[in-house]
């Protein structure tokens, strides 16, 4: 059952969409590897970031979508990264490469967490505008793999697979899941040794986010009612983290409803970057927003300004 990989939209995202190979530390071996799609002037794009599992391919439908109404999307896949501030340091050099300023973020469970340190470890400079957090979680305790975090390194391939094929659903799902989830295995199956392990070292690694030092950042956690990686405790935790946060919940879906809820997923992204039309952090071309929505942008805006200082 490969329903996605054969899927006309898979093979048109493949067909259409470049994927580019870019090195920006000192390390060769250290390749990002990303798709960029829509307009090139916009200079606040969203940037999606993968699970452990996850190569860049897992969001062709968001990247489809959302460029086809006018976004700037960039899906990428991250290099070889064994510690939380080396891969820090290396995104801001991917950034300062791209010659983009800030940038919204989508992460999806381990990718939902780097966007937090991310965001975090730049809150002097900030670099991230907003972050979409997916099935996201912001203390790595929660696996309770801190104590195994260091000896990754030295597990073969398919011991590592075993771990994450380990948090994949087990028992009947519907039929999209299920394609989601052999679309996931298949791209597990793509990556090495080293770049297994040191996700799942970044994954595990006893580390959690500073709320305080993201404040600013405007946040929509997204999450599935039904059975994921993820405990109740550890969204409840999110909940706890941004109290201000927009939520976006889906019924179902699972650890990759980016794969089989797309739609809705896409419809929540879209939502959660309107409020930015009309700004210098809008990720859309501006000739595809309506002059209404333009205006009603600009209205908010402008008594949000005066709420600000009358506070």
């Amino acid at each position: 059952m490969e329903e996605i990989r054969v899927s006309p939209d898979y093979n048109w995202f493949r067909s259409t969409v470049p994927l580019k190979r870019i090195i920006v530390d000192d390390d060769d071996s250290k390749v990002w590897s990303l798709y960029d799609a829509g307009p090139k002037n916009i200079r606040c794009p969203i940037i999606f970031l993968p699970p452990v599992s996850g190569t860049a391919e897992v969001f062709f439908q968001q990247v489809l979508a959302l460029s086809g109404w006018g976004y700037r999307v960039i899906s990428l896949q991250y290099p070889v990264y064994w510690d939380l501030l080396e891969f820090c340091d290396g995104f801001r050099k991917l950034l300062d490469h791209l010659q983009l300023d800030k940038v919204h973020l989508f992460g999806a469970s381990l990718g939902g967490y780097l966007a937090q340190k991310f965001a975090e470890v730049t809150h002097k400079s900030p670099r991230v505008h907003s972050l979409v957090l997916c099935n996201s979680f912001s203390d790595t305790s929660i696996f309770n793999q801190t104590w195994t975090a260091n000896s990754f390194w030295l597990m073969p391939a398919f011991m590592l697979k075993k771990i994450v094929l380990g948090n994949f659903a087990k028992g009947p799902v519907d039929p999209k899941m299920a394609d989601a989830i052999d679309f996931m295995v298949d791209r597990l199956e793509s990556l090495n040794q080293s770049e297994l392990a040191s996700r799942l070292t970044l994954n595990c690694q006893n580390s959690y986010v500073e709320p305080h030092k993201i404040k600013d950042v405007a946040v929509t956690i997204m999450d599935v009612f039904d059975q994921s990686a993820l405990s109740h405790e550890a969204k409840e935790e999110m909940y706890k983290l941004y109290p201000n946060a927009r939520r976006a919940h889906l019924k179902t879906g699972g650890n990759f409803p980016y794969l089989c809820r797309s739609a809705e997923v896409n419809l929540y992204i879209q939502i959660h970057l309107r409020q930015f039309h009309g700004t210098r952090y809008a990720a859309i071309s501006p000739e595809m927003v309506s002059a209404e929505e333009l205006e009603v942008q600009r209205t908010n805006l402008s008594n949000n300004s005066e709420s600000d200082d009358e506070s």
